[in-house]
């Protein structure tokens, strides 16, 4: 009885537990459908996310390969400027602009070749031929005559084959200007493969097919297959993207028939050139295609964890987005932030301080200027310790240079301070250090400078050359004016005072009524009288020669090296060429002061025996060449600066003409050598009546 009552127990207790059984499996497999739709809405979103990542990643590669492509071409252009500035266009001398453009090549490997073309489109100028080989008209003349038009810099497009080169290049071309007049049309030509190189090396990701095509939508280099794809047209997809916007995405196929996501920029000052990368839709929808794959495997298997795995999934994907968010959020605004030192930076060093792990990390070229990186590869980047940094900068400018940085974390202002390097030996070099700290959030910034490192030693030192020059010109004034006073007291002072001694004896002499010693006097006070008169007459002609108001500037010269010839002995031959017409006063006084002081110069050092003076009277210049035949010396030698780090004394009789012809717009050509003699080439404008 018993038993049965316990049987009858047992069934409903294995009916109640087999229930329960079964509505917990109704409950997990209720809680598993949720989970399911839940799961699916979390790997879209996920994969979304992933996606609008690997998209933002793509921008903000796309930009800097952009900048980096049009710095690199910027950089060019630069050098081209600077070359069009060559004094060998002013003659013009070729030869000498053929040498020297051929040295620029030689060390721009990306040049095939650099052009000098006048106005009317014909070479003149051709590294891919000598000088005196027959060469046709430049090539892409649309490019050439927007130079002409304008005036200004022109990047080209992929332009038609070359009549020298036989080969497809793009053109950069500068103006050539010589007052106010296009003398030339000065032009390098890229080769297709050089902006290729520009691409590749700019740092686009592995996979990535980049191109940049012309404003015209012509292919100019491409990462992949250059030569069956560089200058011909685009696809139709690219030339629609560029004529809606100068930046964006499309979709659209590669040439070696992928689909790709194309992010595009438009390259800054290059004449509407646009840089292209094109993301493998495949590669850029992987992450969704694995994201599911891997969701679907994990539903099954997190079935029975469902309930518990919800809610720490979705705190978990909520924390996860809003910090990967913050992260984003903070590496874009870094990159802004570093992005503007850099395009302020160009062609310099950048660097990183952080004062709070007292690290500072570098650019090679930054590493080198300060003095701690010399052995670091081009494009790589090196730390060191802070205290190492400081220990290269001069003990005198180091305090300075430590508060510029505090000064800078503590108020948010722009850094900028200049201080020296300790090199090998006693050697102080110049840099300079503009920064400021990234505005990342509204706090308070973490102990960072972003910076950029210069180096200023060729201007400190033209800075320091030109006060000692104004130093010894000073020195050279005074002395002058002490040489005045010292004649007029010596001299002129002396004879006055004994005119006035010969006057009071005039005037016992007459009241005694001694007539004849009294004539005797009178003559005597006539003669020092005439003596005062030439003493004041050559005090005033040092000054400033009469014969240069009343004569001109030709009997003038011929009155300077006639005296100049006959008080020491030197034989001195003048050579006046041209029209006899007067030039402005400041030209001629200039011509003047430059032979006086050049004949100083031969008297001091040369010990020469014959100096000859030509003086060129051209339509719109004068031409002065002062030759002598001393002893010489070495220009090279003479321009080295000393081996203790000061820099070069000028001359001063050389540095005096230098001054004069600047202020005229002159130039000087000197040509010394040991035991052969020294000569002088003047050029000074003459300003034409208006």
């Amino acid at each position: 009885m018993t038993e049965r009552r316990s049987d009858a127990t047992r069934a409903p207790e294995n009916q109640l537990s087999r229930g329960s059984r079964r509505t917990f499996v109704a409950l997990a497999f209720a809680a598993a459908i949720p989970v399911l739709l839940l799961s699916g809405l979390v790997a879209t979103l996920m994969a979304q996310q992933q996606r609008d990542l690997a998209r933002s990643a793509a921008v903000a590669s796309a930009t800097r390969v952009a900048e980096r492509v049009a710095s690199d071409i910027a950089a060019q252009v630069a050098v081209l400027e600077a070359e069009a500035a060559s004094a060998t266009l002013d003659r013009p001398d070729l030869a000498a602009f053929y040498a020297e453009a051929e040295r620029l090549r030689q060390a721009h490997p990306l040049w095939a070749t650099v052009e000098l073309a006048g106005p009317d489109g014909a070479q003149v100028v051709n590294l891919l031929r000598s000088l005196d080989e027959e060469l046709g008209p430049t090539a892409d003349r649309r490019s050439f005559d927007e130079v002409v038009r304008t005036r200004r810099p022109v990047i080209g497009g992929i332009g038609p084959a070359g009549p020298v080169s036989g080969k497809r290049l793009v053109a950069l071309r500068v103006p050539v200007i010589r007052d106010g007049q296009l003398r030339y049309v000065l032009s390098v030509r890229l080769a297709t493969n050089a902006v290729s190189s520009i691409l590749r090396d700019a740092g686009a990701p592995e996979g990535w097919v980049g191109t940049i095509v012309d404003a015209d939508g012509n292919t100019i280099a491409r990462t992949r297959a250059e030569v069956e794809e560089l200058g011909h047209p685009a696809n139709p997809a690219l030339q629609a993207a560029i004529r809606r916007a100068p930046q964006g995405f499309y979709t659209g196929p590669t040439l070696e028939g992928s689909n790709v996501e194309v992010v595009y920029r438009t390259l800054k000052d290059t004449g509407g050139w646009s840089v292209h990368f094109g993301m493998p839709v495949a590669a850029l929808n992987a992450p969704v295609s694995r994201s599911y794959a891997v969701l679907a495997g994990g539903s099954i298997l997190s079935i029975g964890l469902a309930l518990a795995l919800v809610g720490l999934v979705g705190r978990d994907m909520a924390q996860r987005r809003a910090g990967e968010q913050a992260r984003f959020a903070l590496a874009l605004r870094s990159s802004e932030e570093q992005g503007a030192v850099a395009a302020e930076a160009a062609e310099l060093g950048t660097l990183r301080w952080d004062t709070v792990r007292e690290r500072v990390t570098a650019s090679a070229r930054a590493a080198r200027l300060l003095g701690w990186g010399t052995d670091v590869a081009e494009g790589r980047e090196t730390e060191a310790d802070v205290h190492e940094v400081l220990e290269a900068v001069d003990a005198d400018d180091r305090e300075r240079l430590a508060e510029a940085l505090r000064r800078s974390l503590a108020d948010g202002a722009p850094m900028d301070v200049e201080f020296r390097i300790v090199e090998a030996g006693p050697r102080l070099r110049w840099v300079r250090l503009a920064g400021r700290a990234p505005k990342l959030h509204n706090e308070k910034p973490p102990g960072l400078i972003y910076g950029v490192v210069s180096d200023i030693e060729p201007r400190k030192r033209a800075e320091a050359e030109r006060l000692e020059l104004l130093r010894r010109l000073g020195e050279a004034q005074e002395n002058e004016q002490r040489r005045i006073a010292r004649e007029l007291h010596d001299q002129v002072g002396q004879t006055v005072t004994g005119l006035s001694l010969g006057l009071k004896s005039l005037e016992r002499l007459l009241a005694g009524g001694e007539a004849d010693e009294a004539g005797r006097q009178v003559q005597w006070l006539q003669a020092l009288a005439g003596e005062i008169g030439r003493d004041i007459h050559r005090a005033a002609v040092d000054l400033r020669p009469t014969a240069l108001d009343d004569l001109g500037l030709r009997e003038a010269l011929a009155t300077l090296l006639r005296a100049w010839s006959r008080r020491h002995d030197i034989r001195a031959d003048l050579e006046f060429l041209g029209e006899a017409a007067r030039v402005p006063a400041a030209v001629e006084t200039a011509v003047y002061r430059i032979v006086q002081e050049a004949l100083t110069n031969v008297l001091k050092h040369a010990r020469a025996a014959t100096v000859s003076v030509s003086v060129e009277h051209r339509a719109d210049e004068m031409r002065v060449i002062i030759e002598d035949d001393g002893v010489g010396f070495d220009v090279e030698e003479a321009a080295r600066a000393p081996t203790n780090g000061a820099p070069a004394k000028p001359r001063l009789g050389l540095s005096g003409i230098r001054e004069r012809l600047s202020l005229l717009g002159g130039t000087l050509t000197l040509e010394a050598s040991p035991d052969v003699g020294t000569t002088l080439f003047v050029n000074i404008p003459v300003p034409q009546p208006t």
